[in-house]
């Protein structure tokens, strides 16, 4: 912490840190090290994982234990015309209010452990399972996560209890056609052909009006080597997101029968594989409970919003699909952030950082310490 001195300074010195380190999924190397060196400063023990990036860290004593989560990780993505990585979904900033949060906490009675995951590759999707596989919930009973909200979904000053974030499924295929002469497209098997044919099925789903979903293709490579050879083959990538699991599982079938529909059409094969999902939010009222009566504490009853509803998606969730039994709620803080989440040059207002490290103090405090 070296010469800063008062806890918000604290905290936006983390902040600048992991934002000009950013370190993309299964490799937050130096991250790692950064916050297993801000932990061996305030004395905190924690546990490093042989195989994977990330770690854990605890508060307090007793058989019983709640749990926050932070991801780690940043994007892969273009800014200023280079490919980087990025942090431009705040990861460096659920960090920050995670570790503001556990200095708080650090020298008070608790009456059970509090648990500290510092999680990689939230961004890939398989973080969650990492963690779950190393067992780092098995014993936890409630988990709170954080982040920072677009501003069209909640202002500067607002905090929401829970973010119900959607279902995502993604998918990558190739087509395997013929090429041909441009002066002789007969002779071929046009792979274009067959991406605006899906691209077309897809826009053609129809599920119930009053449920949130889409399908759309993401990536289409298709290039023939020069401007008169028709390209046979081609690759494409495909995002499909629904804000209820049991909507997005069958959206999944429904795309499996139009690929294979298309390939019939075109008597051409086209491969296909699911490559990620990241389920939809199941909240609990509980852990949503706490959360809200939380906020109203460390902040009063004008910041608190309703809870909201988002098309993104998180690893987080996973975490409640694969223990069903977990109560768990993950808190957003409004930041007036913008352009939006994944934008090579998003900002927002850094004081939205002391907010929720406010909030997620309190409320590991409150189901650390109820009966």
């Amino acid at each position: 912490m070296g010469q800063v001195q008062t806890y918000e300074e604290v905290i936006y010195s983390w902040f600048d840190h992991f934002h000009a380190n950013p370190e993309v999924s299964w490799n937050e190397v130096e991250t790692t090290k950064k916050i297993a060196s801000i932990l061996d400063e305030m004395n905190i023990p924690y546990k490093t994982f042989s195989d994977v990036a990330g770690l854990v860290a605890e508060l307090g004593q007793g058989d019983e234990v709640i749990a926050v989560r932070a991801d780690i990780d940043a994007l892969w993505q273009e800014v200023d015309g280079e490919m980087k990585a990025n942090h431009s979904c705040g990861h460096d900033a659920n960090m920050s209010m995670v570790l503001g949060a556990l200095l708080k906490l650090k020298d008070e009675k608790l009456k059970k452990r509090i648990r500290f995951i510092f999680q990689p590759a939230e961004e890939t999707g398989g973080g969650a399972i990492e963690m779950v596989k190393h067992g780092v919930i098995d014993d936890v009973s409630h988990l709170f996560g954080i982040h920072l909200r677009p501003i069209e979904e909640l202002p500067f000053g607002k905090v929401t209890p829970a973010i119900h974030h959607g279902a995502a499924l993604f998918l990558s295929g190739s087509i395997h056609g013929i090429d041909a002469h441009g002066a002789r497209p007969h002779q071929g098997k046009n792979a274009i052909d067959i991406l605006f044919a899906i691209q077309q099925m897809l826009k053609n789903i129809y599920l119930n009006p009053f449920d949130v979903y889409s399908a759309k293709l993401t990536k289409i490579v298709a290039d023939g080597g020069s401007t008169n050879i028709i390209p046979g083959n081609a690759t494409f990538s495909m995002d499909v997101r629904a804000q209820k699991n049991s909507i997005l599982d069958e959206l999944q079938i429904r795309i499996n029968e139009i690929l294979k529909q298309v390939s019939e059409m075109f008597n051409t094969e086209i491969e296909w594989e699911w490559v990620d999902k990241t389920p939809g939010a199941e909240v609990s009222d509980e852990a949503m409970i706490i959360s809200k009566k939380s906020i109203v504490e460390a902040l009063g009853e004008s910041y608190l919003e309703k809870p909201i509803l988002t098309s993104g998606s998180d690893d987080f969730h996973f975490y409640t699909v694969l223990r069903p039994k977990l109560k768990a709620a993950m808190i957003g803080i409004g930041a007036d952030l913008t352009p939006g989440l994944h934008h090579p040059k998003m900002t927002f207002k850094k004081e939205s950082l002391i907010i929720g490290s406010k909030v997620l103090t309190t409320t590991l405090r409150n189901a650390a310490n109820q009966i």
